[in-house]
């Protein structure tokens, strides 16, 4: 290449030739179908091939063995079947210039047994994982052999199917928790000393390499320091960096620090929006100074220039850009192609993660054709002929209308009522550790500003407003208001989080939020009221706190209410609230019957979602020539919307967002996408 951006240098690995220096870690995006990467597991990771990438490292934790269930819908290598589906995907890459390689791995303790084959799952002791919760056998030296070998079937398989290497997984999985002085309690010759700890690791490097050769690729992603009293040392972890290397069976490691085994310790090696960027950076750079081996490591890079550092610094080989590639798949093409303003960002939102872990598909929190390639495009064509849009509501939803309607070649205005673009975002902005998320409403405002879209802000809309501009389309996205009459009575006494949040009421000395929605606001809301110095309980009628709070994002909420006078209540119901005096007489009760409880506080706050402000879409919903109305079938299959029931009608009219429904960011987002696309 001619450029000398370091990201976009060649690099030599063995015999292979990497065509710039970003790659994407191995991830399990939780696509495959009955363990297999099929259509759209394959298109997903084609998308990143087309974009540019330099490696595409597939499958987080592809099982090697049947007693390693999978965890969060892992590929299954144990299966022949799997070959051809790897090969269909690996050759699907390389027409782009892509490198494919796989992570393979046995998941030991870290996993649950009640899952497939009902096998107890085996670790070199008895002691549970806290995230997987099951209690493990202790491995015996004949799973240890059988295990080996399936490790070596599976290398085997991939060799196969022509990838072009893999990486054993070594943190947090059964290899590391032979490494580990916490999980190891066995004795000679698989537990004790160092040497004794890695001696399966060793074991299942030569069987691999008995199997595929010694050209094929073969690295490793590990911990070499587990920051956590009793495990694996920062000492260890070179050591053990050192060993690997003078095995001469590695080609090349893949770091990080740290341990996994709770949700505190997985955000901490896997960071989140508000947390430092590139926290373990430094440390991967010891690990190549001690080792000379090519070194690969991500870990919150989520930005160009942090990672033209790790190179040109010399820190690392090859840098991992993995949520990155989620925002946005095409990040290296638009880099080389001095688009670098235009590369769509990660806002370290962790939408995606956090849905793996609790059992769904990973989505960007605002790219919507992430995971959903076969149907939704990365790229939108123009449309065949040009339409006035006019969109109201200038939310992530209203946004992403605007920027793929002005990506088809539409004219589009965009009418708000506030001052400023956002919606709800502008408001969760308000908090500095979600401070991130504004990068959702800035990269739509440039993008928009890019392709002639028109803004009118501090604009109350009218439906004659609307009827005057002549549109061809209207996209009512106006959002939704908080809903706080949810009580039996006493909801005027009451104040609502978008309250607390925006400043409008300032919070009381002691205080009762009631939490009917689980979801950030009411925590953003209840980190205000405790920061101020107040008495806070957090109440909420689900038998879980928080539960559309996903583990990750619940670390750091945590980490600050745990540390001030806050009361954490769960099962337990607000029924309706009284004046007493100068106090507010809250009655409480319970979902499962038979209590009632009473709560004497200065301020009562309501969580309880938003209900959707749709005033003008029901005002505009009679002159519109499909009365609103959309055709689901067309929908999700991704077509053009074309119901005409009502022929006399001028425009089309669509709802997105929370102008329908309280839902989320990526729902507004996603229903602007698969609208607006074929318009």
């Amino acid at each position: 290449m001619t450029s000398i951006d370091p990201l976009l240098q060649p690099y030599q690995l063995k015999h292979l030739t990497l065509r710039n220096r970003i790659i994407t870690t191995a991830h399990e995006p939780a696509y495959p179908e009955e363990g297999m990467p099929k259509a759209r597991y394959r298109a997903y990771h084609v998308e990143r091939a087309k974009g540019g990438i330099a490696m595409t490292m597939t499958a987080g934790s592809a099982a090697v063995s049947r007693d390693s269930p999978p965890a969060f819908n892992n590929l299954l290598l144990y299966k022949d079947e799997v070959v051809p589906w790897m090969r269909d995907l690996a050759d699907a890459c390389h027409e782009h210039g892509a490198a494919v390689m796989i992570q393979i791995t046995h998941l030991g303790r870290r996993t649950r047994w009640d899952r497939n084959f009902w096998l107890p799952v085996v670790s070199p002791s008895h002691r549970r994982e806290a995230a997987h919760r099951a209690f493990p056998k202790k491995i015996e030296e004949w799973d240890i052999r059988r295990i080996v070998t399936d490790f070596a079937d599976a290398a085997q398989r991939m060799h196969s199917a022509g990838l072009d290497g893999i990486e054993l997984e070594a943190y947090g999985h059964l290899m590391d928790q032979f490494w580990s002085p916490l999980t190891n309690h066995l004795h000679s010759p698989y537990g004790g000393s160092l040497e004794n700890r890695m001696r399966f690791t060793l074991e299942v490097l030569a069987a691999i390499r008995k199997r595929v050769g010694p050209e094929f690729i073969v690295g490793i992603r590990y911990t070499a320091d587990e920051l956590l009293a009793g495990g694996l040392t920062r000492e260890e972890g070179l050591e053990i960096s050192r060993r690997l290397k003078e095995s001469g069976m590695v080609d090349f490691l893949n770091v990080i620090r740290g341990h996994i085994d709770t949700d505190a310790g997985l955000t901490d090696v896997i960071p989140i929006q508000g947390m430092p960027s590139a926290p373990h950076l430094d440390f991967a750079g010891e690990v190549r100074a001690a080792t000379g081996l090519p070194t690969f490591h991500a870990g919150r890079i989520q930005d160009i220039a942090t990672a033209r550092y790790a190179i040109a610094s010399g820190k690392l080989d090859m840098v991992g850009l993995t949520r990155a590639h989620m925002a946005d798949p095409h990040i290296v093409r638009k880099l080389a192609g001095g688009r670098e303003a235009d590369i769509r960002p990660c806002v370290g939102a962790n939408y995606c993660l956090d849905r793996i872990y609790q059992g769904g598909s990973a989505y960007c929190i605002h790219n919507a054709a992430t995971g959903r390639e076969l149907a939704m495009p990365h790229e939108i064509a123009p449309a065949p002929a040009r339409r006035k849009v006019v969109i109201v509501g200038a939310g992530p939803g209203g946004l992403e209308a605007a920027r793929v309607a002005a990506e088809r070649g539409h004219e589009v205005l965009v009418l708000e009522a506030a001052s400023q673009p956002g919606g709800q975002i502008r408001l969760a902005a308000r908090t500095p550790r979600r401070r991130e998320m504004l990068g959702i409403i800035d990269w739509r405002m440039a993008q928009c500003a890019a392709r002639g879209v028109r803004f009118r802000f501090d604009s109350w809309t009218e439906a004659q407003e609307v009827i005057a501009e002549s549109p061809d389309v209207v996209i009512v996205a106006t959002g939704g208001l908080p809903h706080t009459e949810v009580l039996e009575s006493g909801n005027a006494l009451t104040v609502s989080s978008w309250d607390i949040l925006s400043g409008s009421v300032a919070p009381g000395s002691d205080v009762l939020m009631f939490d009917d929605a689980g979801d950030h606001t009411g925590l953003q809301a209840a980190e205000i009221i405790a920061e101020s110095g107040a008495k806070l309980e957090v109440m909420t009628p689900d038998r879980n706190f928080a539960p559309e709070i996903m583990g990750m994002n619940l670390v750091p909420y945590m980490r600050s209410l745990q540390k001030l006078e806050v009361t954490f209540t769960v099962t337990f119901r607000l029924e309706r609230v009284a004046r007493e005096g100068g106090r507010l007489l809250a009655v409480v009760g319970s979902d499962y019957g038979g209590v009632r409880k009473e709560r004497r506080v200065d301020q009562i706050v309501v969580n309880h979602g938003t209900i959707p402000n749709d005033e003008l879409y029901f005002a505009l919903k009679p002159l519109s020539v499909n009365l609103g109305e959309i055709d689901h079938e067309r929908l999700v299959t991704g077509v053009a919307q074309i119901a005409q029931p009502n022929p006399r009608g001028s425009f089309q009219l669509f709802r997105i967002g929370d102008a329908i429904a309280s839902r989320n960011t990526h729902a507004a987002i996603y229903d602007a996408l698969r609208l607006v696309k074929d318009l």
